[in-house]
């Protein structure tokens, strides 16, 4: 049974940095394409970033400010904020097992609940 569990959201001013973390059980997080998408309040849910094995993808609207990255050894995402703004405020889910580095929501097999990240000041 594969569980995704997400931490490190929180309320944050705007400039500031977190890191949100994603705690894969279940599987070798190293097998699968995996990736962290952004639901903002009465919006889609949309990719942030992904990665594989081979390859990482951002939105194009981040222009570096965020990073992901894994551990393998310890089957965890991470994904590094910074520079945040409050449009970035919203849910953050992470997701795996994806069909190609870059696939929309429609495209992951497996979800965690997701963390609230706020960025107001």
């Amino acid at each position: 049974h594969v569980q995704l569990v997400e931490s490190g959201g929180g309320l944050v001013q705007p400039g500031g940095s977190l890191r949100l973390s994603c705690a894969a059980s279940g599987y070798a997080s190293g097998a699968y394409c995996m990736g962290w998408f952004h639901q903002a309040p009465g919006k889609e849910r949309e990719g942030v970033a992904a990665l594989d094995h081979n390859s990482r993808s951002y939105a194009d609207y981040l222009k570096g400010r965020f990073t992901i990255s894994r551990d393998d050894a310890n089957n965890t995402l991470y994904l590094e904020m910074n520079s945040l703004k409050p449009e970035d405020t919203g849910m953050y889910y992470c997701a795996a097992d994806c069909l190609w580095v870059g696939s929309p929501a429609s495209g992951y097999k497996y979800w965690g609940q997701g963390t609230q990240v706020t960025v107001s000041g």
